[in-house]
This record gives C-alpha cells, sequence and structure tokens, in this order.
C-alpha cells in the first residue's frame, strides 16, 4: 500500500497528503514539485511517510524534488507574481472597487494565476482578476515554458540518448534536462 508524505502548498498553506511517484521518501523541509488538482505546485514536506498516512486517499503526487532549474523558475514566479500584485492594487485604486487583495500565486506550471482577496466577489472583481490573468501571461509568455517544464522538451528529455543526439529541441535550450532526467 502506498505511504504519503504530508506536504504544505499554496499561498494559503494547505496541507494534504502526497505519494511520491517514484517512492522516493522525502525528508522533512524537502522543497518538491508536487500535482494538485490545480496543476503543478511547489510544496514543502512537513512529514515523511509513516505507517499512519497508508490507508488515506491521497491528495496528489510527489513528482520531484526541486532541481536547481526548479528553484530558479520559482524566483522568476515570484517577480513576476510581485508585479501581478502590483498591478491589481493599482487597477483596484484606479476603479475604485471596494476590495482588499491579500495575496497572489501563481502556480507552477504556470497556466493558474490566482488572487486572494478579503470580502465579497463581485462581477466587476472577477472580470479585473480575468483581465490581469489574460495580460499577465501573454506579458511573459509563459505558456511554452509550462509545458516544457511538465513534460520536457521532446521524447527521451534528460536520457542519455537524447543528449547525444543534441537534445536542444526545446525553447530553453533543455535548462530542464535535469527536471526531465528524474521522470525517466
Amino acid at each position: 500500500m502506498a505511504q504519503h508524505h504530508l506536504v504544505r502548498v499554496g499561498a494559503l498553506g494547505t496541507v494534504g497528503r502526497f505519494t511520491s511517484v517514484d517512492a522516493t521518501r522525502y525528508p522533512r523541509r524537502s522543497t518538491v514539485i508536487v500535482r494538485t488538482g490545480r496543476g503543478l505546485e511547489q510544496g514543502e514536506v512537513l512529514a515523511p511517510p509513516s505507517d499512519e498516512l497508508t490507508c488515506l486517499r491521497a491528495d496528489g503526487s510527489i513528482l520531484r524534488g526541486m532541481t536547481v532549474e526548479d528553484h530558479l523558475l520559482a524566483a522568476r514566479l515570484e517577480r513576476n507574481r510581485q508585479k501581478a500584485c502590483d498591478a491589481c492594487a493599482r487597477l483596484l485604486a484606479q476603479r475604485e472597487i471596494p476590495a482588499v487583495l491579500m495575496d497572489a500565486e501563481h502556480l507552477f506550471d504556470g497556466r493558474s494565476l490566482v488572487f486572494y482577496f478579503l470580502g465579497e466577489g463581485t462581477p466587476e472583481l472577477e472580470s479585473l482578476t480575468e483581465e490581469l490573468a489574460s495580460t499577465y501571461d501573454a506579458q511573459v509568455q509563459f505558456r511554452k515554458f509550462a509545458e516544457t517544464v511538465e513534460v520536457g522538451c521532446g521524447p527521451g528529455c534528460g536520457t542519455e540518448e537524447a543528449a547525444g543526439q543534441g537534445c536542444t529541441s526545446c525553447a530553453t535550450g533543455c535548462a530542464i534536462a535535469g527536471a526531465c532526467a528524474t521522470r525517466h
């Protein structure tokens, strides 16, 4: 039976049970990439697998420990998250929308930008966040890079066979090959 790690994910610090896809036991405080119901996210292991967690249903999967490339991507996401927060705060003030922006988070796969507000969600606020998410995504042109992070730059990405063939098919020059290698 699968054993689960306890992992904290997201801006709100949600704790869930995650199973390592390759049966690796990650120690407490390890940073990992997990697949949740929302997509790929960065997480922190709070507890390694234990017998008490074996019979419970998993909330997601641990794909790998964070690599150097993942940490670089996380830093880029953080810079862009801050820009999105600043832009949202400016638009709230300009449009005089009575909402308080608490935080924002960009999921690790670059597919979702989530804003957290205090108070009631209005259609005006929903429209503003959709506009921001669209503008933000178009501005950083992140989708192609996000797909590469998730699936690699092609067949065998990160393997010795691909390296022997040049493995430079992705836009990142195969900067994520190390991360891809953990999946093969």
